[in-house]
C-alpha cells in the first residue's frame, strides 16, 4: 500500500536525503556569516569560510616556531592516543567483568550492586579527585575515559549475556561442557559484537570526558587547544576543531562497524532480519 510508512527511498535518494540537512545548515551558516560580517568586518562570531580556511592553514600546514610541532597534527595525536588507549582498557575490563558476572552467580551476587552504584557516579565529578591523586600526566585523563563509560558497558553486557536462552546453556552443559567453555565457547562468542555496539553507544562520552580533561590540564590535545584560544575569541580556530573532532569521532564508529561486519557476518544478518 503508498502510504508513508510502507516508502523506502533507493540508495541515491536515501544518501541525498541524509546529506541535504548538512547542505541546509552550511548555506545557513554562510548566509548568516555574510550578513553578521557585513554589518561589522570585524566579528568574531560567526567567521567566514575564508577566515576559518586560513586559521586550519596555520595550525596544521605551518610549524610552530615555540615548539617546532604542527599544533593541529600534534593536538590530534595527543587526544587520540589518549582515547584510544582508555577504549582499549575499557572494552577490556568490561568484557572480564561482564562475563564474570553473566557466568558466576557469586561473582554476580558479589559485583553486580557496586557496579550499578559506580555506573551512577558522574564522572566528572571526581575529576578533581583524579588530578589530586593520579598528578596531571596522562593516567588521570585516560582514567577519567575508563570510569566514565567502562561501568556502563559493563553493565549492558552482562545484561546481554542475561538475555542468552537458558537452553542453549543447558545444552552446552548437557554435552558436557564446563564453566570455561561456557564462558568460551558460548557467552564470548555473543558478546564480542554487542562489545562493539557499546563501544559505538559511549563514544560521544569518552570525547566528552576526553575534552574536559584536557581543557583542565593539559599542555596539547584537541580540548586543550578549544579552551586556550576561546580566551582571544577564535571562533575560526574552534570550528574547524569541532568539526574535526566530529570527523574523528565518525570515522572510529565507522570503524567499529565495519569491523562488527566483517568479524560477526551473523550478527549483522540477525539484527537486519
Amino acid at each position: 500500500m503508498r502510504r508513508l510508512i510502507n516508502q523506502r527511498p533507493a540508495r541515491g535518494e536515501g544518501f541525498a536525503l541524509g546529506v541535504l540537512p548538512f547542505v541546509g545548515l552550511l548555506v545557513l551558516y554562510v548566509v548568516a556569516s555574510k550578513l553578521r560580517l557585513a554589518e561589522n568586518a570585524g566579528d568574531k562570531m560567526l567567521p567566514s569560510m575564508g577566515s576559518m580556511a586560513q586559521a586550519f592553514h596555520d595550525y596544521a600546514l605551518i610549524e610552530d616556531p615555540r615548539s617546532g610541532q604542527y599544533l593541529f597534527w600534534a593536538d590530534t595525536w595527543a587526544s587520540l592516543r589518549r582515547i584510544g588507549t582508555a577504549l582499549v582498557l575499557s572494552a577490556s575490563m568490561s568484557l572480564v567483568l561482564a562475563l564474570s558476572i553473566g557466568a558466576i552467580p557469586r561473582v554476580r551476587a558479589l559485583l553486580s550492586p557496586l557496579l550499578s552504584t559506580v555506573s551512577m557516579i558522574p564522572p566528572l565529578a571526581v575529576l578533581p579527585i583524579l588530578f589530586i591523586v593520579l598528578g596531571l600526566e596522562e593516567t588521570a585523563k585516560v582514567s577519567l575515559i575508563v570510569i566514565g563509560i567502562m561501568p556502563l558497558i559493563a553493565r549492558d553486557l552482562a545484561l546481554r549475556i542475561a538475555e542468552l536462552p537458558e537452553e542453549m546453556l543447558v545444552k552446552a552443559q548437557t554435552l558436557g561442557a564446563s564453566t570455561w567453555q561456557l564462558v568460551v565457547r558460548v557467552m564470548l562468542p555473543q558478546t564480542l559484537p554487542r562489545l562493539i555496539d557499546a563501544l559505538r553507544l559511549n563514544m560521544g562520552s569518552a570525547w566528552l570526558f576526553l575534552i574536559a580533561a584536557e581543557a583542565i590540564a593539559s599542555t596539547e590535545g584537541l580540548g586543550y587547544r578549544i579552551f586556550l584560544v576561546r580566551r582571544y575569541l577564535a571562533v575560526d580556530v574552534i570550528i574547524p576543531y569541532v568539526a574535526w573532532i566530529t570527523l574523528l569521532a565518525f570515522l572510529m564508529d565507522f570503524a567499529l562497524r565495519l569491523l562488527q561486519r566483517k568479524a560477526f557476518p551473523w550478527f549483522a544478518s540477525v539484527r537486519a532480519e
